[in-house]
């Protein structure tokens, strides 16, 4: 049985270990809410939008003239992996990683990373012809659209035939989904005369959907970035929780540890000293 001082400094290691747990639970708690909120009211909006520019790509299919819509013969494949720079967050940066190399096992593929967390893993194995580590320092639409033309510049400009974004998409605070999603080219939705609204358009279709598809694009990054966001938050708060619970438990095994062998150490010193008596009377 291991001595008394190195299970009482077991207990204070663990007791630490559970006050920074705790506090970093109580943190990414806060910053949770926030996060969710903004992923939340932000949904309708980039739902509503991608739901009008389907409408308008079917009704002006044939009339495109887009560099982000042109379909070309896949070469090369560009994958943004969008992580954290932190880590203690359990699956949340691995499950992304495994998400990109799953995709770009079989393809002249290269990734563009954001978060460190992925770029340190990644590099390893795939060119890296980008990277991103400041922008979740503070999260706004212009940081995202710019990243976004970024992309989009490369695309047009024939660096590579497809983008694809893997993510952590949002559920709840104990549930986050990993999603690769298509950002470029932007696939034609076939008109559909059940579906379809007829609006009255002004100046005219193509030329609304030819402003509003950069725009479009952008802002499915930015959700794409929120939904990570508020995702990691979630993700660390709850690896938080069973942390700070398994210290707990932890703690409360040491110190049961501890009065046990602190029992049995004062039942052997009282044995001695009536044993020593016994012999002195005798």
């Amino acid at each position: 049985m291991a001595n008394l001082k190195e299970i009482r400094n077991r207990i204070s290691s663990v007791s630490s270990t559970m006050q920074i747990t705790s506090a970093m639970k109580m943190v990414s708690a806060a910053k949770l809410k926030k996060a969710q909120d903004a992923i939340t009211a932000m949904r309708p909006y980039a739902a509503k939008l991608t739901k009008l520019l389907q409408n308008l790509s079917g009704a002006v299919q044939d009339d495109i003239q887009s560099p982000y819509t042109k379909a070309r013969s896949v070469k090369r494949v560009l994958y943004v992996a969008i992580t954290s720079n932190r880590g203690l967050c359990g699956g949340f940066n691995s499950n992304v990683i495994k998400g990109v190399k799953a995709q770009a096992s079989d393809e002249d593929a290269v990734v563009f990373t954001i978060g460190k967390k992925g770029n340190d893993i990644l590099r390893k194995d795939f060119e890296v012809v980008g990277h991103n580590t400041a922008i979740f320092d503070e999260l706004t639409y212009s940081q995202a659209a710019a990243l976004a033309q970024e992309l989009m510049d490369g695309f047009a400009a024939e660096n590579y035939d497809e983008v694809h974004l893997v993510y952590n998409q949002f559920k709840n605070a104990a549930t986050q989904v990993v999603k690769v999603e298509q950002f470029l080219p932007l696939v034609p939705q076939e008109a559909d005369s059940q579906t379809q609204t007829d609006y009255i358009y002004e100046p005219g279709q193509e030329e609304i959907f030819t402003t509003l598809l950069p725009k479009a694009l952008k802002m499915q990054l930015f959700k794409a970035l929120r939904d990570s966001f508020a995702s990691e938050h979630g993700a660390r708060m709850t690896a938080m929780h069973k942390a700070t619970d398994n210290a707990t438990d932890l703690r409360n095994q040491l110190k049961l540890t501890y009065n046990k062998a602190r029992q049995a150490a004062i039942t052997n010193e009282i044995l001695e000293i009536v044993g020593g008596a016994e012999a002195l009377n005798g």
